[in-house]
């Protein structure tokens, strides 16, 4: 029972941690510009975009 137990599935090196890391980084910045934006266009839109035919 003195085994050592090795991680189970991939293991990744710190350079793909860092790549990984990076990525999120930059998805939750774009994810955060594309919500600024989506307010700022309702913001300038006004109440008019509830205003709309039926």
């Amino acid at each position: 029972m003195d085994e050592k137990h090795e991680p189970e599935g991939i293991v990744l090196t710190e350079a793909q941690l860092r790549s990984r890391r990076q990525r999120s980084i930059a998805i939750a910045l774009a994810l955060g510009v594309m919500v600024v934006l989506f307010f700022a266009v309702t913001l300038v839109k006004g109440p008019a975009v509830l205003v709309r035919p039926l």
